[in-house]
């Protein structure tokens, strides 16, 4: 037990909540978007649940990953059509994959929405039962957690810090799940920008899951985004809607002088 409690556990401990902080940034904004399909007054109940029941989960996936890190890493699908595609298929590479393409396929539908519907009814907008969205927001939960979790496990082999730091950052993303909510709900013009953030977090789940199925389409590679991209194109994405938004207001000031 005094193993547990030594200074270098808990400097691993404070990097392992920073590395949950910032991968989490993607997730809490997924659970903000999906909680708003549930009916107006279980929104709140909606988050709570879906993040505790994904700490508990993780909790759960992280032991499993420590006793069979193994089956997760060896392939178990080879897909080879000659000169189209290629790829070897483990358990990590294909939640990652799929994950992302759902994401994808997500954020997508739900632009497209926005552009053929009124939006602004809320009343006439359908809501999915509590049930399922606490379901969607656990399952994508656990697909955005794979990575932080093999990240943690990659600076720590000792349990107790990592799912200290898992249920630390739970915590996190429970107390500001409603807060993104809420400004989002205030803010509606940012809702396309969050579903732009979230469709390239999949096109690099996409990449991810390519990546680690040694993917190749018609010869080429399928290589994992960089990180440093990533955030570079988030800040574009931010930078971008905050000038038009900006000019609009002063093109919507000009036409009332």
């Amino acid at each position: 037990m005094n193993e547990i409690f030594t200074f270098e556990n808990f400097i691993t401990l404070l990097f392992l909540i920073l590395l949950q902080a910032v991968l989490g940034f993607d997730n809490l904004l997924y659970i903000s978007l999906e909680s708003k399909k549930a009916p107006l007054d279980k929104q709140p109940m909606v988050r709570r649940w879906g993040i505790g029941i994904a700490i508990f989960l993780r909790i759960s996936l992280l032991f499993v990953l420590i006793k069979t890190i193994d089956y997760f890493k060896d392939p178990f699908i080879n897909i080879n059509v000659n000169g189209i595609v290629h790829g070897e298929f483990n358990v990590h590479s294909l939640i990652v994959l799929l994950g992302g393409i759902f994401i994808i396929y997500t954020s997508m539908k739900e632009i497209s929405h926005m552009l053929i519907m009124n939006v602004f009814d809320q009343e006439s907008a359908k809501t999915k039962s509590v049930r399922s969205v606490v379901t969607w927001i656990v399952l994508m939960n656990l697909v955005f957690s794979f990575d932080s979790i093999l990240s943690a496990m990659a600076l720590s082999d000792v349990f107790a810090v990592m799912a200290f730091a898992i249920i630390f950052s739970g915590f996190l993303m429970i107390y500001l799940a409603d807060t993104v909510a809420v400004f989002l709900q205030k803010n509606r013009m940012y809702e396309v920008l969050g579903l732009f953030i979230l469709f390239v977090v999949g096109i690099m789940l996409v990449s991810d899951g390519g990546h680690l199925a040694s993917l190749h389409l018609f010869g080429q590679e399928i290589t994992p985004m960089n990180k440093t991209t990533f955030y570079f194109i988030i800040t574009i994405l931010i930078l971008t809607d905050i000038v038009q938004t900006k000019y609009q207001k002063n093109l919507l000031r000009h036409k009332s002088n």
